[in-house]
């Protein structure tokens, strides 16, 4: 296994390296999505119209893992500072026994809440019947994903930067190799339309299941034939995890309340923003590697009691988040309208998206501040102030927000009103995150 310390050399070589293996690993998921999108709206606008109503459960669904898995990595990357690796194997096996048993529980009730949810969201029957049919298909797949995102982060909060890039990549490709034979009826294959594209899916996580369980297993050794301890572990998992998962779930929640908002302009405007909200993705992606990158290198240097290394992570990302925000403005002005009538020819859903595209990016400079401090509270083991900035983010300011900017100026002021949120959040996210660092140099945190 590739693992090495976070608290030695030099810092921005650190957080290239994981952001670049974890950027490839989110490039690959984000490309399979939007080449996903591609397929089925190839197929139709209802069905990509369905596709686009999946988003805020699948939100839900994932939160959980992901909530799990960076309760998981900041306890493993502060035992791995310490220097304590045999604990550390013992809190990653009971964090995946955790996180299976979570998203098993979680997708079976949500198996039975298919179509309650989906009409509380304002799909009309005939995008209802193929919203839940995809859903049916997909829930299969969820456990296999759920290890895997799991399995990638402690990978990292254990010092392997490589692997779990690669094998993201490789779970990804598969998705978008194996999909489209189901989708279109290639090769003797049952044409399934809307059906095919979750089949594809659930096909490529259980062959990345069987890939990560051997780097676990054989390779890496890092699971332990042991449950004594679990309980303890658990709870050390859960008191970063279960305020990270409900994080999790505000956005799916908020993102519910904005389907519903949007579903009222018609299903083209619900299809614009699906496909927007993939392109959106592939730009976020590389901010997203770096904040997620950013937390085991936290945690391993706060527990060794490196705070001026903390505190040189925090300002290079929060630089060049800001950097890259305002490049992907720039990038969207001229290329937004081209791109969108690339993925889809309805004129409808490409002006939405065109719209969503020249508006959202103005926010990616400001959610790369707040993510970097997020991620870094849940690094050190505080758990509070991330699910605070998310409550404040998404239902107290966000919300109230969209429905004005909705009143005002219709679907265009939902998006207006991200962009003003995601400026406020990133302020607060910043001097939170600074001042408690600033704070724990002065005390000569050890």
């Amino acid at each position: 296994m590739q693992q090495r310390s976070f608290t030695e050399g030099s810092v921005p070589s650190h957080l290239i390296r994981l952001t670049g293996y974890m950027t490839l690993g989110m490039v690959s998921v984000m490309t399979a999505s939007l080449v996903e999108a591609v397929y089925v709206g190839m197929v139709g606008t209802l069905e990509l119209a369905a596709l686009s109503f999946t988003f805020p459960l699948v939100m839900i669904l994932q939160g959980v893992s992901m909530g799990v898995s960076v309760g998981a990595s900041s306890v493993v990357a502060r035992a791995m500072g310490a220097g304590e690796r045999e604990r550390g194997r013992l809190l990653t096996t009971h964090a995946s026994m955790l996180v299976m048993i979570l998203v098993v529980i979680l997708g079976t009730a949500a198996w039975f809440a298919l179509e309650s949810f989906f009409s509380l969201l304002g799909a009309e029957p005939d995008v209802l019947a193929a919203t839940v049919s995809y859903m049916q298909i997909w829930l299969l797949g969820l456990p296999c994903f759920a290890f895997a995102f799991v399995g990638s982060t402690l990978m990292r909060a254990a010092g392997d930067a490589v692997t779990p890039g690669y094998l993201m990549t490789v779970g990804s490709g598969l998705h978008v190799l194996i999909a489209p034979f189901f989708i279109f009826g290639l090769a003797g294959a049952p044409e399934m339309g809307l059906d095919g594209a979750a089949v594809g899916f659930v096909i490529a996580r259980i062959i990345s299941f069987v890939a990560y369980a051997y780097c676990f297993v054989i390779r890496d050794r890092l699971v332990v034939a042991r449950l004594q301890g679990m309980w303890q572990s658990c709870l050390e998992i859960l008191h970063v995890g279960l305020p990270a998962v409900a994080s999790n779930l505000i956005a799916p929640v908020s993102m519910t309340v904005i389907t519903r908002l949007l579903a009222a302009h018609g299903a083209p405007v619900v299809a614009g923003f699906g496909v927007a909200s993939r392109v959106e993705a592939m730009i976020m992606m590389i901010i997203f590697a770096m904040t997620m990158s950013v937390a085991p290198f936290v945690g391993q240097n706060w527990e060794a009691g490196h705070l001026g290394r903390v505190k040189t992570a925090l300002s290079l990302c929060n630089r060049f988040s800001m950097g890259w925000g305002l490049f992907a403005f720039t990038i969207m002005l001229i290329g937004a309208e081209p791109i969108a009538a690339l993925l889809n020819e309805d004129p409808e859903v490409v002006a939405v998206a065109t719209g969503y595209l020249t508006i959202i990016p103005l926010s990616i400079g400001f959610i790369g501040v707040t993510q970097t401090a997020t991620q870094s509270f849940n690094a050190l083991g505080k758990p509070m102030p991330p699910l605070l900035i998310s409550i404040l983010q998404m239902l107290v300011i966000y919300i109230p927000l969209a429905l004005i900017g909705d009143y005002l100026w219709g679907y265009v002021g939902i998006f207006v009103a991200l962009v003003a949120t995601s400026a406020l959040v990133a302020a607060l996210g910043f001097v939170w995150i600074n001042y408690t660092v600033k704070r724990g140099i002065n005390k000569g945190h050890v």
